[in-house]
């Protein structure tokens, strides 16, 4: 579907239909960049994602493409991006996104998900070197894909690290956060800034708690935040330095609309206190990570209506 422009944006649009959101992202995948490489990419019921043939050692890069041409790999996406930027007349911004380098990594060496992610990180431990080529060459390529989303009409961008808080400190600081600056980075220097009519940059580095205060050093505008994050903790690591995205957890959709209602005015509650101090920068009201497939739409549309009252009162109180 989402290298098919018109299911895409389609699938993109659909939400936008159903709630009065402030953005839409576009359908896609973070797995689109291992195929690029060279990998072949199956959605497998009950399982999801799976690669059959994944990196089980490294003399196996060789038989990928670690230079592709993300001009031409990824042009399905930026027809569904102008498309749907054309269909909804701007009515909203679209994200575009990609995978981090680890996160996908990962997957491309575990062949699909895992609860431990050991073979991965075996890879950390035992071939530094080869990760370091692979997650160097999934950096640029990354860079490509984005700065091409924004040129196809995306209004932001945001890099999914989600398998950050599967790394301790230390590998973090070494195989992940420098990819992440080198995205970044590479961004920058090919869109305008921000302050220049650029797109914001956003990174969500999954239960990568500990790293806050190291992406603050980043060039990264917006740091997304999981559910297991309290609010109290990442303004205060965060120091107004940047602007905070987050952080309901998406279970909370299970329960019943008077709940749903009640836990958004309080993540929401806790945020503006812990903002007292003026620093908090700015709050993008979102969910921790995604909907999952049994969610019923209508309680997201629960959620997103809370959140808009409860900040609205949030900020006639403030004013």
């Amino acid at each position: 579907m989402c290298q098919t422009p018109e299911l895409a944006s389609e699938v993109t649009l659909q939400p936008l239909r159903r709630a009065p959101l402030d953005a839409v992202i576009i359908f896609c995948d973070i797995l689109v960049i291992p195929q690029a490489l060279g990998m072949e990419c199956l959605m497998v019921p009950g399982k999801g994602p799976v690669f059959p043939k994944p990196l089980a050692e490294p003399s196996m890069l060789a038989e990928l493409n670690l230079a592709p041409d993300a001009n031409t790999e990824f042009d399905y996406l930026y027809q569904a991006i102008t498309m749907t930027v054309k269909k909804m007349e701007h009515q909203v911004p679209l994200i575009g996104f990609c995978g981090a380098p680890w996160t996908l990594m990962a997957y491309m060496v575990e062949g699909g998900g895992s609860k431990t992610w050991a073979k991965a990180k075996t890879w950390l431990y035992r071939h530094p070197a080869e990760s370091h080529k692979l997650l160097e060459a999934i950096a640029d390529l990354a860079v490509g894909l984005l700065v091409g989303q924004w040129r196809a009409g995306a209004s932001l961008l945001q890099v999914f690290e989600s398998g950050g808080g599967e790394l301790p400190p230390a590998l973090f600081e070494k195989f992940a956060l420098p990819y992440l600056k080198r995205i970044v980075d590479g961004v920058r220097a090919r869109v305008p800034s921000v302050a220049d009519g650029g797109p914001p940059v956003t990174v969500f580095a999954r239960n990568a708690h500990f790293a806050l205060d190291a992406l603050c050093e980043t060039q990264y505008d917006v740091l997304g935040l999981d559910w297991a994050t309290p609010p109290k903790a990442a303004v205060e690591a965060v120091k107004g330095r940047k602007v905070l995205q987050g952080n309901m957890d998406p279970c909370v959709l299970y329960a019943p609309p008077a709940d749903i209602v009640a836990h958004t005015k309080s993540m929401l509650q806790e945020f503006a206190g812990a903002a007292e101090g003026g620093q908090l920068k700015g709050l993008i009201v979102n969910l921790g990570h995604g909907m999952l497939p049994d969610m019923d739409p209508e309680h997201f549309c629960t959620f997103i209506h809370a959140a808009q009252d409860e900040s609205k009162a949030i900020i006639a109180q403030q004013n």
